[in-house]
Formats: C-alpha cells, structure tokens, sequence
C-alpha cells in the first residue's frame, strides 16, 4: 500500500485538512496510509510542534483537492468538531479527524453513534480547548501603557494558554473591549486590536508585557475585601482557577495568605454573632410627599427640565446611590414619536445623555440609514440610572430587577404625560415590560404595534441594539436587517 505524507501549512491549517481530506477520500487512501506533518517541521510523523507558529498568514496545503473531487457527506456536528479539536495541542490530532472522516463515509450508521471511540476522542480534544478559551476569557488581566504616541492609551496583557487558541478567542476580546486599545501577548502568538481592526503577529517572552502598574493596587484592594472566608472552598476554588495560572494572576499572591486567614476569620464572624441591619436613608429627595397619589401629583405638575432635576436625588431603589448620575430623558418637548430603551449604560452615566455609548452608536447608525432625524423623536430609558458589577477595572452592566424597573416607572410615566407622543418604539423586553405592565416575548412579538391599556398609545417592539452588539458574527447581518425592517415601521411619526 502506497503511503502519503501531507504536510499542513501551520498547526491550524483547517483549510488545508479539509482539502487534503478530500483528495484523499477521493483515491480511497485509508487512514493507516497517511503521516500528517506541519510544513516548517519537515518530513516525519507528527509527534512534536514548533515552539512558534508560522508567523506569516498559512498557505494551502501543498497536496490540494482537484477542483472536481465533490466534499464529502459527513454528518452535522463533525466540521464544528473539528473547528475546535485542531486548536489542541494532540500531535495526532490530523489523524483521528481523518480516521473519522475516513469510518463516516464507510460505515453510514457511525453518524448515530454517539458513543463511538474516536467521536469520544475528538470530543474530549474540544472539550479541553473550549475550557482553555474559557480560561483566557476569565484570567486576561490588562495592564495600561503609555505610549505617549496615542491620545487612547494602549493595555496590554500576557497569557499563557495550553493550545492554539489566540486567534480564536480574540474576538470575545474585540467585542467586550470595543472602544480600548489592546493587545494580548502570549508566547505563541500575539493579537492587537487599534480599535478598527485585529491584527496577529508572532510570540513574545514574558519580560516583553508591562510591569504592575497603579491600578493594579486598586484592584488587589478589592479583591482583598470581596474575599468572604465563611464561603471559601479550596478545592473548588483551584478547579475553576487552576494553580498553573496563578503565576500571572496579580491577586494569585493575596490568595494563600487570605485562605490561612480564612479559618479565623470566620471564627471572628460567628463569635460576633448577628447584626442588626441599618437601612440606609436615602438622600433628600426633592418631592417631600407622604402619599403614592400625592407623588404622582407632584410629578404631573413638573416640566421636562424639572422631572429631570428631580431624577437626580431620586433614591426610590439603591441604584440611584451607585450611579454617577441619572440619565433622563432627551428630545422635542412634543415629540410625536418616543423611544424607550433599558437603561442607561457605562458612557451614558459618566456623560449624562441617552444613547451615546456603543448600543447608542448602533441606533444612530440605523436611524440614518433609515432617513431619520434624531432631533425630531424624544428618546429616553425605562431605568434612569445605570446598575453594574464591577470586573477589575471595568463596570458591566446588569439588568435591573423588576422591583428596580417600578421604582423608575413614575418617572416614565411622567415623561409619557409631558412629551404626549403619538407613538413609542419599545428598545427590548425591560422597556416592553414597563411600557405595556406585562411581559412581552421579544422573538415573538418583534415588529407588532401594541397599545397601552392606560392611554391606548401604539408601542412597536423590537430588540435592544445591545442585543445585535452580543450576536455571532455569522447572524449579526441578518439580526440587523430585521431589526431596520421593525424600526421603519415607525417612519409615518417622523415629521417630514
């Protein structure tokens, strides 16, 4: 039997495994007939991977399909498979991907069994890389370089992953750090992202990322008092961060002298015993009332300029105590069209307006493109001030409950009464909710007028532009279209 021997353009080379694959398919080559190799490793079985990978952008395999060799008919869930098993580090993992690709096309009934030992194999090798990503989503910790060159300054971190999983996982980076420069440094493979673009080059040495820098301190001081040694489990706590990352973890060096603390720690709490809780008070509120009714009555009597003064002190719920301020409403004072988002985001509380940071951005984006004027609608949030977590030096959002939302509906309600609209577009399920007093299924519901029972006023629902932010690359086209043919129903309430 003739032996093959098909050298792979880099450790990734997906591309060119499928096309090896098919020509090999083609001439019945059986799996036990082929060595697979990596092209900069010369000839030879692959047992041993390049300490870097090809710094250049991989060739096809030099071993191509002929043009007229059909693919072969393989089951769904195996190219997806295979997408994450080949960024394991398993030397021979080109060869249980072909063994399977080879068994698929001569036992029919193998795509039904689920349990079949290089299925199991494959899936275990994506297993492990999935987790990895994980790992690198979680552990990343930028620290920030002044280049002197930038207005933005540069944050740049090092990481060590166990398999070929930068190129993968960056674009989770892109999509959360959207408006920062970055850049993450491994010694593999390295990625930056200027903020238009990802760009990949080769691996750097750990000396190469920066030293601690002054918000790291801050972040150790929260780390430190966050720490709760009454729920401590140590086990548990290496599971998820494994020891061989610690070494690149700033708070990795708080973590042993915090668990030899714990047990007395948590000594000291019991002997302590219970405290009574003391409610906070709020801060002074400008509408000095005893009554629900007296309140909507004070409300009612306030202009746009008012209500949003008012907003300010409002402490109806804790986030308002969080928040750097609150966002209220913008727009014509008579608005015929309304537009209701959630709440206010990360650049929304730091600058004071609606719908400035990137779900803001996506709206004006489509607004555009649909002819409109953001000048001629009132546009506003059914929670007026932002809640988030706090994860190292950046705040996330999080969705407020629904106790929180109805502490805020007052001040929707009063803005509905001023603005007097003719129509409300409602941005996601949290305005929905609050707008039409029951929940809304967004999927289903999407592009539908609906009116209030209250006032009978006509509300269009369509998903949030955060939510199109969040989608897969491959649907966020589609999802996006969607979301304009909803939007341009409201086009008869834009004046002309």
């Amino acid at each position: 039997m003739l032996s093959r021997t098909i050298e792979m353009a880099s450790a990734t080379d997906l591309a060119g495994f499928r096309q090896a694959a098919r020509r090999l398919i083609v001439e019945q080559v059986p799996p036990e007939a082929v060595t697979w190799t990596l092209s900069y490793q010369g000839l030879g079985d692959l047992f041993a991977e390049a300490p870097h990978a090809p710094t250049t952008a991989p060739a096809e395999s030099t071993w191509a399909a002929p043009p007229q060799a059909p693919p072969p008919l393989v089951p769904a869930f195996f190219l997806p498979l295979c997408q994450t098993a080949i960024l394991h580090r398993e030397p021979r993992r080109f060869a249980l991907m072909y063994r399977l690709l080879w068994r698929l096309q001569h036992q029919p009934a193998l795509r039904h069994d689920t349990l079949d030992e290089d299925r199991g194999q494959l899936e275990d090798l994506a297993r492990v890389v999935r987790r990895d990503m994980h790992k690198m989503t979680a552990f990343v910790r930028f620290r920030t370089v002044d280049e002197g060159t930038s207005p933005e300054p540069l944050h740049i971190a090092w990481f060590e992953p166990d398999h070929h999983i930068v190129e993968a996982t960056a674009p989770f980076f892109q999509r959360r750090f959207t408006h920062m420069r970055w850049a993450i440094l491994t010694p593999e493979r390295c990625v930056q992202w200027d903020g238009a673009q990802l760009s990949f080059q080769p691996g750097a040495r750990r000396e190469d990322a920066p030293a601690a820098d002054a918000g790291e301190q801050l972040w150790l001081t929260y780390y430190e008092h966050i720490f709760n040694p009454a729920r401590l489990k140590v086990k548990m706590m290496e599971r998820e961060m494994p020891r061989r990352y610690w070494h690149n973890l700033p708070e990795a060096a708080l973590i042993a002298p915090l668990v030899a603390s714990a047990h007395q720690r948590s000594g000291g709490m019991i002997e302590r015993g219970p405290q009574d809780m003391v409610k906070r008070l709020p801060k002074s509120m400008p509408l000095k009332v005893s009554t629900a009714a007296s309140a909507h009555d004070a409300r009612a009597s306030m202009n746009l300029a008012q209500l949003s003064s008012a907003c300010q002190h409002c402490r109806d719920c804790p986030i308002g105590e969080h928040a750097t301020q609150a966002v209220f409403g913008e727009g014509p004072a008579h608005a015929a069209l309304m537009v209701v988002g959630e709440q206010p985001g990360d650049q929304e509380d730091l600058r004071g307006h609606p719908f400035v940071g990137p779900a803001g951005q996506l709206f004006n984006r489509a607004v555009a493109q649909l002819g409109w004027d953001r000048q001629q609608f009132y546009v506003t949030n059914a929670v007026k001030h932002f809640k988030y977590e706090v994860r190292g030096k950046r705040r996330m959002h999080k969705t407020a409950s629904q106790a929180e939302a109805d502490a805020c509906l007052p001040w929707l309600e009063a803005e509905i009464a001023q603005v007097r609209p003719k129509a409300i577009i409602a941005l996601g399920a949290t305005a929905a909710r609050q707008l039409l007093g029951r929940p809304v299924p967004i999927t289903k519901t999407h592009g539908q007028w609906l009116k209030r029972e209250s006032d009978g006023l006509p509300v269009l629902i369509t998903t949030h532009p955060s939510a199109l932010l969040r989608a897969q690359d491959d649907a966020r086209a589609a999802a996006y279209t969607q979301w304009l043919a909803d939007l341009r129903q409201a086009t008869e309430h834009i004046p002309a």
